[in-house]
């Protein structure tokens, strides 16, 4: 197989074929179904080793100017027909482990960024510090909110970030505690093992 692109941070059973990383592009689109931003994509393939950082922005650009896919002004990445064509004719020639991992890598991203809408984190600065409001959703409506204040914006911040590790545990933490049930409370802690 050509070696035509750059291995800089591409792991063992990674793509060096610029054609083979186009193909994974498409592949990865038309598999999780959903426009995914550029930025995400080169990240995703890199950190798994999959793709040089700058080899997945060569093969985005190019997939766009032969109209295999469609960048849109935010930086979102569209599936075309002719796109969706190369992923279905020859994804079968990546190996299966690329796929995968790429797949999975995707997937994960946007449940992240799912659970993240869904569960959002308001931050206000009063002035004495910040009032902190976590959202947590089941889909159409706001089971919970509850607000609380930090000293500061880096507090706030931390807190958004463990909230958003964990909303559901949150959730029945809280519930545990308002419902008298400490056993179920217990139960979280240990199987955190904190």
């Amino acid at each position: 197989m050509e070696h035509d692109a750059f291995t800089g941070g591409v792991g063992p059973g990674g793509l060096w074929n610029q054609n083979d990383i186009r193909i994974l592009v498409c592949y990865l689109l038309s598999s999780v179904g959903a426009p995914l931003a550029q930025g995400d994509m080169a990240r995703i393939l890199q950190q798994k080793g999959l793709a040089n950082y700058f080899e997945v922005g060569d093969a985005l650009a190019a997939l766009a100017r032969l109209g295999h896919i469609r960048l849109e002004e935010g930086g979102a990445c569209i599936l075309e027909d002719t796109g969706r064509e190369i992923a279905g004719t020859l994804a079968d020639t990546l190996p299966l482990s690329v796929r995968d991992k790429a797949v999975e890598a995707a997937l994960a991203l946007l449940a992240d960024a799912k659970a993240q809408r869904e569960n959002r984190v308001d931050i206000e600065d009063t002035g004495n510090g910040c009032r902190v409001t976590c959202h947590i959703s089941g889909g159409e409506l706001d089971l919970m909110a509850i607000s609380l204040y930090v000293p500061d914006r880096a507090q706030a911040e931390l807190v958004r970030t463990n909230f958003h590790k964990d909303p559901e545990g949150a959730y029945r933490l809280l519930l545990s505690f308002l419902t008298g049930d400490m056993a179920y409370a217990k139960e979280l802690f240990e199987g955190k093992r904190l």
